[in-house]
């Protein structure tokens, strides 16, 4: 029971980790958090990687696939 409870505090602690750490680094801070809840050992690829350099890339929603149908709502 106890390794459940480590893993979850863990994975809790990993996420907001990487979420702060991907906003740092200009990269998509959404993706790292989850990514890095469900294998916190992503957080040292997070580490390793670059600061992301240029504007903030746009974050496409459901409806931004160009499809004029949707384009209604």
């Amino acid at each position: 029971m106890g390794y459940i409870v480590v893993w979850g505090v863990t994975a809790i602690a990993a996420a907001l980790l990487a979420g702060i750490l991907a906003n740092m680094k200009n990269r998509d801070y959404s993706s790292w958090a989850a990514w890095c809840f469900l294998l916190p050992p992503l957080l040292i690829a997070l580490i390793l990687t670059p600061k992301h350099e240029g504007p903030r890339t746009p974050r496409r929603r459901l409806g931004d696939d160009g499809d004029r149908d949707r384009d209604t709502f």
